[in-house]
């Protein structure tokens, strides 16, 4: 089944192929330029330091509702071990095995494609089973730091958390960016907080995780036109699941990562954020939000921190 006409007028409005040149493969994040990076440090007040992240454990966010997604599988491989004789230091070592975007993560531009294509026209099969993203692969992103801006669509509409059903729209963006007291601008990362973790932190993992909120096909426009660097928001699945239309699954992906080339977060937590946001009365600080460098990988995870 073809993706619907309405859906290609909005990747022709939205798309940034060849914006930065022919042979570019970190799309929106080319907008954080260093005068940007200077004008987000200026934006350090306090010093206050906020993780951004969710625990990484067994029993963590996934649920098996996204194939092939397993929460860490932790085990130790060393146990206090005297490598270089008896009495000498010991070392405790262990390792992981996880899906890379079992967490707090960013999905890389080719964690999606549609009609055969990648972000910037490559093809989708250049993913292979081997090598995985030949280009685009969150590996070429080198660093992520910038002046991030929360929009918190809960607290503007006057709830602590969205309704499962709800499409979170370009009107509840400027409800948001009005309590936020500034305008979104070139270079921003753009946090979206629907209250949804909420769930999660509550214990209810697959109340978390279906149905849940978030944001609409009408949104990737709204992004597009204040030319934002990355967007990142407190769910699964970023977008609302079950979709707008039971025709069309994930039509925000599509359009954000390959048409775009604009990176996405998902199971960010904004709780604490909100609080410290209001109580302070203002909604921009720096981020610092660079994933781990898999080489090939179609996502990573990420441990965020908000400096106030």
């Amino acid at each position: 089944m073809s993706l619907p006409a309405a859906f290609h007028d909005i990747a022709t409005r939205v798309n940034n192929w060849g914006r930065w040149g022919a042979d570019d493969e970190i799309g929106t994040l080319n907008l954080i330029t260093d005068e940007v990076v200077r004008e987000a440090a200026a934006t350090v007040r306090s010093g206050r330091r906020i993780p951004l992240a969710i625990a990484l454990k067994q029993d963590g966010v996934q649920t098996g509702m996204i194939p092939g997604r397993v929460n860490p599988l932790h085990a130790m491989v060393q146990i206090n071990q005297e490598l270089f004789g008896p009495g000498t230091v010991a070392t405790s070592d262990d390792i992981v095995t996880m899906s890379l975007q079992t967490g707090t993560h960013w999905d890389a531009l080719t964690h999606a494609s549609h009609s055969g294509k990648l972000y910037n026209g490559r093809p989708a099969d250049s993913i292979t089973a081997h090598g995985g993203a030949e280009f685009s692969g969150i590996g070429t992103v080198r660093h992520i730091a910038s002046r991030g801006v929360l929009l918190d669509v809960a607290r503007a509409r006057g709830v602590d958390r969205l309704e499962s059903d709800r499409a979170v729209t370009p009107e509840d963006l400027e409800a948001a960016q009005e309590l936020a007291g500034t305008e979104v601008r070139a270079g921003d990362i753009v946090l979206v907080r629907t209250g949804q973790m909420q769930v999660y932190l509550s214990g209810d993992r697959n109340g978390y995780t279906y149905p849940s909120p978030g944001l609409s096909i009408r949104t990737p426009e709204w992004f597009h036109a204040r030319d934002v660097a990355a967007v990142a928001n407190d769910t699964v699945t970023f977008e609302i699941f079950p979709p707008e239309n039971e025709d069309l699954w994930m039509p925000v992906h599509a359009l954000h990562l390959v048409e775009m080339g604009m990176p996405q977060g998902q199971n960010w937590n904004l709780e604490e954020l909100s609080t410290a946001c209001a109580e302070a009365d203002r909604y921009s600080f720096l981020l610092s939000a660079t994933p781990e460098p898999f080489t090939g990988g179609t996502g990573a995870p990420v441990a965020p921190v908000a400096l106030l």
